[in-house]
């Protein structure tokens, strides 16, 4: 198991990589992140990366140590690997999923898109195949944090859009049903759900819709968007007949309701 990492970095030049601390400003602190790896080399050099940026780092190295940590400490994110002894990965992510809506970055091996796809599925907001440089992984890890982040700190007019009975609320970053029960939404998802509320109508490219949710667009990432349209559908098409998000045949997404403000 290899991970690249490069020459340590000058401060100057840090702050050019998504510095972790405007986000840690907006949130009181400096982020923690925990680390699921099994694979000492893998784990070290990710913590030590994490921490030259900034970032409170915890590791373990399974499942039982995992749900110790998150049942005694604030979680800001999990860095999560999907090779792990015992419970695997994916049921880690499923369970974890169920309980809270911490941030999950997983960890795959190389070409294996069935896991990448099964991870995003089962409630992840990111992937990253390994090897890999983390210089990336920091830059994933910031931008999943800046969503949030940016979510909280939302404010003014239009923060709650209603469609259908359902309400969106911007600055919560909740969407309730039509009978007012919360429904819970990854950072990704919930991303997804408010680019389509503010472009309700029109056809969104995948392209379109990675720009605004992750912010790489082709490729195997396109694929990535199906599987989030796929589990918000899941979520939105529970109380209605015909399915709220439309597939384009020409490639791409329509949000059909009418949208307003609540």
């Amino acid at each position: 198991m290899t991970v690249v990492l490069r020459t340590r970095q000058s401060s100057a030049n840090r702050s050019t990589i998504g510095n972790p601390g405007a986000i840690s400003n907006m949130t009181n602190g400096p982020q923690n992140i925990l680390i699921v790896e099994d694979d000492r080399q893998t784990r070290d050099l990710i913590a030590r990366y994490l921490r030259e940026h900034s970032f409170e780092v915890h590791l373990v190295t399974n499942g039982r140590e995992m749900d110790r940590h998150l049942s005694q400490n604030r979680v800001d994110l999990i860095v999560l690997d999907l090779m792990l002894p015992g419970e695997d990965g994916l049921s880690l992510c499923r369970r974890v999923r169920m309980e809270s809506m911490t941030p999950i970055i997983i960890l795959t091996a190389k070409g294996e898109d069935l896991d990448r796809i099964l991870g995003l599925e089962m409630g992840a907001d990111d992937y990253l195949p390994k090897p890999f440089n983390p210089r990336e992984l920091l830059a994933r890890i910031n931008a999943v944090l800046r969503r949030q982040a940016s979510g909280r700190a939302a404010g003014g007019a239009a923060t709650r859009l209603k469609f259908l009975g359902w309400i969106i609320d911007l600055r919560l970053r909740e969407l309730r049903d039509p009978e007012g029960a919360q429904v819970p939404l990854t950072s990704a998802e919930f991303d997804l759900l408010q680019a389509f509320c503010e472009r309700a109508g029109r056809i969104l490219t995948r392209d379109n819709l990675l720009s605004v949710t992750r912010g790489r667009p082709g490729g195997s990432f396109g694929r990535s968007i199906d599987v989030l349209v796929s589990r918000l559908r899941r979520k939105l098409d529970r109380t209605q007949d015909t399915s709220v998000i439309k597939t384009v045949r020409t490639g791409g997404y329509i949000f059909t309701p009418v949208v307003e403000e609540a």
